[in-house]
């Protein structure tokens, strides 16, 4: 059972919706502004006309009233007349403020005459003129709109994504508090009650073997009980030798598993004294042992190594199982996540959990080959 991936593929499913309303808008205004930029091409062209009839001299007994509606109509467009020596005649909708700026309307020509092409402007006699423009301020505002459109929409998106993720985050701290006290509270009564049982069974019973392991198994429920009463609630942390802390583990894992898993560990230092909370740091090695061995299928090593570094201390859990796909590796300490047909997924999440928020560490998979094993790393803070 998987659950993460089937979150992660609906998150893949939101995202490309989007992506397909964005690019759909983008592609739309873009169609939009292409029409809407012939349209001004054919009103510069119709204003560049009216141009040519004002100026030809022969058309002086008509009515000059509509070429010359049509010139004063162009409020939008910013256009430069030219000469055939490239004098400016006339101008129109430029910066109010820097239109008798030489300088600046040379500027805006030089920038016309690398947008569009000129409009001849054919007087007779030889005489040419040449009108430049460039797309107006709102074909302009329209040519960006899209972009920000879809920038404003990944923005919301993403605020949206953050919120719902905080409020889930929050929702799973509760319930993992709640679960724990809860698992906690019913595990008490029991615990404490076969504990009566095998102070009647030390009175009665001759076999001092089996009251030793029964008393065992109960100290190790003691132990559970513990460990899921403190989820939830600020651990203590006490500066402790790591080596010892690991070795009880791995006695323990020893005991309970199968004689082709060879267990080892290994200590550079064994006196690195960090701050620790032990009940809830076996828990984590234990967890990551099991897995390991899991993964083996029973049948195999798992090495735990504690590199001391200036600050920090590296802790590595080295086995020889199936691995983990490379897509999978930053999802296993996901809720949810599991290989196993009836696991919940809950056991890596956990360790993630006291190691990240209780220990202010990290753990991650360091290192994964199909078939050949896998290396999950833990990085601890020495005590200053």
């Amino acid at each position: 059972m998987d659950i993460y991936y089937r979150k992660q593929r609906w998150k893949l499913y939101l995202f490309l919706f989007a992506g397909i309303i964005g690019i759909g808008s983008l592609l739309y205004t873009n169609r939009l502004v292409r029409v809407l930029a012939l349209e001004e091409m054919k009103r510069v062209e119709l204003w560049a006309e009216a141009t040519r009839q004002l100026a030809d001299i022969s058309l002086t007994g008509q009515d000059f009233g509509f070429p010359l509606k049509v010139v004063q109509y162009n409020t939008t467009i910013p256009v430069i007349l030219v000469d055939q020596d490239e004098n400016i005649i006339e101008k129109r909708n430029l910066d109010s403020l820097k239109m008798e700026n030489p300088e600046y309307v040379k500027r805006q020509l030089i920038r016309m005459k690398d947008e569009n092409l000129p409009i001849e402007v054919d007087l007779g006699g030889g005489l040419v003129n040449y009108v430049y423009f460039r797309n107006s301020t709102l074909l302009i505002k329209l040519t960006y709109y899209p972009y920000i459109q879809l920038v404003v929409i990944l923005l919301f998106i993403l605020v949206a994504y953050l919120a719902f993720s905080t409020s889930r985050k929050a929702e799973q701290n509760q319930v993992w508090v709640g679960l724990s006290k809860e698992t906690a509270h019913q595990l008490g009564t029991p615990t404490s009650s076969m504990m009566g049982w095998i102070e009647l069974l030390k009175e009665k019973h001759s076999d001092k073997k089996l009251v030793n392991e029964l008393e065992k198994d109960v100290g190790r429920l003691e132990e559970i009980t513990e460990r899921f009463s403190k989820i939830g609630s600020k651990p203590v942390l006490k500066d402790q030798r790591i080596h010892e802390i690991l070795q009880d583990s791995v006695d323990y894992m020893e005991s309970r598993t199968s004689n082709q898993v060879s267990l080892t560990l290994k200590s550079e230092d064994e006196d690195i004294i960090i701050p620790i909370n032990k009940v809830l740091f076996q828990w984590v090695v234990e967890n990551l042992c099991k897995n390991s061995v899991d993964a083996m299928g029973g049948k195999g090593s798992l090495e735990i190594s504690v590199n001391g570094q200036e600050k920090q201390v590296y802790i590595d859990f080295n086995d020889t199982g199936k691995g983990i796909p490379k897509n999978r590796q930053k999802t296993i300490f996901k809720p949810g996540y599991t290989t196993k047909q009836r696991g919940w997924g809950l056991g890596l999440s956990l360790a993630s959990r006291i190691i990240e928020i209780y220990h202010k560490g990290k753990i991650f998979v360091l290192q994964s080959d199909p078939g050949k094993g896998t290396i999950i790393r833990i990085i601890l803070n020495k005590s200053k």
